[in-house]
């Protein structure tokens, strides 16, 4: 069995876009707070405004482009799968429903039938 070795290389601008990006979430969270006297504008602003600028500075790091590629191929594979018709999904609702509705049925006898055996046959407790 052939191993392959991965090697993830991380550069010192991209920790410092990840720490930036962390920093700026804090800051962002921070000022949300701090500036609670300046009216509900400023605030939301001040929270909207770090974490937009958070999420450009994660973004152009390589882990970003990693998952921004990521989110392409899951998109590719979601158009690749066959759906199901209209017809087949109320068909698989309804056997499901049906199901559930016997399920249920039959543990309710089950029960009935066991609270019969124990109490009235056995212990003898006529309720």
């Amino acid at each position: 069995m052939a191993s392959t070795q991965i090697e993830t290389v991380s550069t010192g601008a991209d920790k410092a876009k990840l720490a930036a990006a962390g920093l700026l979430v804090v800051g962002g969270v921070a000022a949300f707070y701090l500036l609670s006297s300046r009216g509900a504008w400023v605030q939301w602003g001040s929270l909207i405004v770090g974490l937009v600028l958070a999420a450009v500075a994660f973004l152009s790091s390589e882990s970003g482009r990693r998952l921004i590629a990521f989110g392409r191929d899951s998109w590719r594979e979601m158009q690749k799968v066959v759906w199901p018709t209209r017809k087949e999904t109320l068909q698989t609702t309804a056997f499901v429903f049906a199901f559930t509705v016997f399920l249920a049925l039959f543990m309710w006898l089950t029960d009935q039938f066991l609270q019969w055996s124990l109490y009235d046959l056995i212990l003898g407790w006529k309720q």
